[in-house]
């Protein structure tokens, strides 16, 4: 049966606010209309995240539709995603529903796709207890009720294997594209120098938001260290979390706040800006899916120093520096050796662009027509 309407669930997004999961949205579904120009896809998705989808021009080529809740709104958005989402679909005859960050319908009652981007909330502080819980459940029966499963990286497929007791076989790994496009007109150094306090000396950037098992206070404890310049800045780039107050009041205890910079979210523009001004890029991490920052650190040919990982050793190649999560003198030591040696910045242009919106656009297609076949076959038997 030829795939003609597909339905996307987006009511996790809170603009500008929903980091890595709002970034893959905005890169893949694009690619998905561009690609398959024969297909409808509508996006479900909060009223929030309709509002900013619709005044960014995407009613131009994909549909948006709102249902009654925003993130942050526990009850509403779990009776959104479990009830209305599925009733909507069925009803208005879409051939599949793909669930873009994790959680998703238990049943869905028509061929269902879900990312799982990672389970690191499974094994470690992420959320509230009570968050994880439910998150816990819901994301386990709908994952294993599933047509079919995409996740990010093959470090990802594995935890999901092992934890959820799916076969890996069954797991389809498509990367994502190089993060956002540089799209827009970097903001000139001279201003966001002004409008962030930045020094003349070498800038240490950090883009990921404020939770613990992103690591943050490891670079924070790092500015400490001989190894690391004195003149050295840190740019803490990312959504504010509660673990911000904590990094804060570390760096203040610690005597180094005055090289600090909390920059929480910020415009494209400014973004694109910091990178370009980026002495190195820093990725203190504890647990990642695929690692976005990294490739986008690399498509712009900033040097990267990231935490010893398998999944940003495979999303990074060659091209990154990297160092135990708990040890600040040899993340200083590390951030170091890239500030002295940037190593080659066209090999890791070329590493990066590996990494396309295209190509996930096609997988991700692919899935959803294994995941019809998977549906059919069931319903045969």
């Amino acid at each position: 049966m030829p795939i003609r309407r597909v339905a996307l669930n987006a009511l996790f997004l809170d603009p500008s606010a929903s980091g890595g999961p709002e970034t893959y949205l905005r890169g893949l579904v694009p690619a998905l209309a561009a690609e398959f120009a024969s297909v409808r896809f509508t996006v479900f998705t909060t009223r929030r995240g309709a509002r900013a989808l619709r005044a960014d021009g995407w009613d131009a080529t994909v549909g948006v539709r709102s249902l009654p809740c925003d993130e942050g709104q526990r009850g509403r958005r779990t009776f959104a995603e479990q009830v209305l989402l599925p009733a909507c679909v069925r009803r208005e005859d879409f051939d599949v529903l793909h669930s873009l960050a994790s959680v998703a319908p238990i049943r869905a009652r028509l061929p269902a796709a879900i990312t799982l981007h990672d389970l690191t909330f499974m094994r470690m502080r992420t959320f509230g207890a009570v968050t994880t819980f439910g998150m816990s459940q819901i994301i386990t029966r709908a994952a294993r009720n599933a047509d079919a499963i995409v996740t990010v990286s093959a470090a990802a497929r594995d935890e999901i294997s092992s934890r959820l007791g799916i076969a890996a076989a069954d797991i389809a790994v498509v990367h994502h594209g190089a993060g956002r496009p540089a799209s827009v007109q970097p903001t000139d150094p001279g201003e966001l120098k002004a409008r962030y306090g930045l020094g003349g000396g070498p800038l240490v950037l950090c883009v990921a938001s404020k939770r613990p098992h992103k690591n943050q206070e490891l670079l924070v404890r790092a500015l400490r260290e001989p190894a690391l310049e004195r003149d050295a800045t840190l740019v803490l780039a990312g959504h504010p979390e509660p673990y911000d107050a904590q990094l804060r009041a570390l760096a203040a205890a610690l005597g180094v706040a005055d090289r600090v910079r909390f920059v929480d979210y910020v415009p494209d523009a400014d973004l694109e800006g910091l990178w370009r001004m980026a002495s190195v890029a820093a990725f203190p991490t504890r647990a990642e899916g695929f690692g976005l920052p990294v490739v986008e650190a690399l498509a712009r040919g900033v040097p990267v120093a990231c935490s010893d990982l398998p999944v940003l050793r495979e999303v990074g190649g060659e091209h990154v520096r990297v160092f135990d999560p708990d040890d600040p003198a040899g993340a200083a030591r590390t951030l170091a050796d890239a500030l002295a040696q940037a190593g080659d910045r066209d090999a890791a242009r070329a590493w990066a662009s590996r990494y396309s919106w295209q190509q996930a656009a096609r997988e991700t297609f692919a899935a959803y027509e294994r995941a019809v076949a998977a549906w059919s076959a069931r319903r045969r038997s």
